[in-house]
């Protein structure tokens, strides 16, 4: 796929994912990868209103190669890429209900979301919560190494989830289910649940591995 073809599905995302609320103001980043670097969207940038040629374009240390200063939680994309070859994009959203989950008490902080609907164990698996850090602070991509090897899809405690795919679509996809989700488990708070049983979900893994 041509660059200019990323760039524009890179805004054609950011403007769906604005218009549907699941991101507001200038918060959140998308990413994806070229063969000669990466991009991502600008600091400070409202998804809804990308501009494709002024996309920040990166080499493979993080370096600016072109286009407007890149989001100040780059790194958490590039730890993701490094530590997941096969991710081909990478979305990270504070979106309102995963966020809402991720300051939570209660929560497993190995596996914050129990297993709902088969959809949500196909595009997540597991769900582990990165310990808090400020945005910004490099220790924070450290962290998400530490997770990102096992999981495709990492939830930053009283911050937003990051999500990688194999490619953009699936990146989003998955976002998308983790946000679904969360506003299910949320709804049914104080409720009791029916759970998929571990025999569901591991017939559910087997056939339908997450990558």
């Amino acid at each position: 796929m041509s660059e200019s073809r990323v760039r524009e599905d890179i805004c054609e995302l950011g403007r769906s994912i604005f218009a549907r609320g699941l991101t507001h103001g200038s918060t959140g980043n998308i990413s994806a990868k070229l063969e000669d670097g990466w991009l991502i969207t600008p600091t400070g940038s409202n998804l809804g209103k990308l501009d494709p040629a002024r996309l920040a374009k990166l080499d493979w240390r993080g370096r600016l190669v072109s286009g407007d200063a890149p989001s100040k939680e780059n790194f958490l994309h590039l730890a993701m890429y490094q530590e997941r070859p096969g991710n081909a994009a990478v979305v990270h959203l504070h979106a309102t209900h995963s966020v809402a989950v991720s300051v939570l008490e209660d929560i497993d902080p190995e596996d914050v979301l129990p297993p709902i609907t088969a959809y949500y164990v196909m595009r997540i698996g597991r769900l582990p919560l990165v310990p808090y850090f400020a945005p910004g602070d490099l220790k924070l991509a450290d962290a998400v190494r530490r997770f990102a090897g096992k999981h495709h899809a990492l939830l930053l405690a009283n911050h937003g989830p990051v999500v990688g795919g194999s490619s953009l679509a699936a990146a989003a996809d998955a976002a998308e289910e983790l946000e679904a989700t969360a506003k299910l488990y949320l709804l049914l708070a104080g409720r009791r649940l029916r759970r998929l049983s571990d025999a569901q979900v591991s017939e559910i893994r087997a056939r339908y591995p997450v990558k």
